[in-house]
């Protein structure tokens, strides 16, 4: 075996170790019950509360990379979920459905949480040249959620989303 090899068993064997002893302890306390109402699936991490009450857990496209991938390639999302994309500072943001499997709302949003522009049911691009879509003027934020759930939500330009733990 040689020295990397070594190293990999012995820091495999100290895993197997650590374990075994966290097993011994017993199980795991079982997790806190969400309080009637509450919305299980978006009861922690980043969130953004709709105009509806609704709470939608969101992941954060932060970094170019995250941005560049985006909702790619998914083929559904979770009830209740999206992605929101974070810019700063606010500047014009257009956005492609290239490589998108599924429709999205897009929203975007100023820094307050102001919608500023709604794209309904986008529909993935199938050949290139893809279309872009977005407002002429600046957000700092672009939500995607699900096609179709903007309206339901009562997203509209001017109303408020509620940013939780985003920031």
């Amino acid at each position: 075996m040689n020295r990397v090899g070594q190293v990999l068993f012995s820091l495999w064997g100290a895993g197997a170790i650590l374990s075994i002893a966290c097993g011994a302890a017993g199980k795991a306390a079982p997790s806190p019950t969400p309080s009637p109402g509450a919305a299980s699936s978006a009861s922690a991490g980043p969130r953004i509360v709709m105009p509806s009450g609704a709470i939608y857990a969101v992941e954060l496209a932060k970094t170019p990379e995250e941005q560049a991938q985006g909702l790619m390639f998914r083929e559904s999302l979770r009830p209740n979920s999206g992605m929101l994309f974070q810019f700063a500072p606010p500047s014009v943001h257009k956005f492609w459905m290239k490589n998108t499997m599924i429709p999205l709302d897009m929203i975007w949003l100023d820094a307050g949480g102001k919608v500023l522009f709604v794209s309904a049911n986008t529909p993935p691009c199938k050949a290139d040249p893809c279309a872009d879509y977005g407002p002429d003027g600046p957000a700092s934020d672009v939500l995607e959620i699900a096609g179709g759930l903007a309206a339901k939500e009562g997203i509209k330009p001017g109303t408020m989303l509620q940013f939780l733990d985003v920031r």
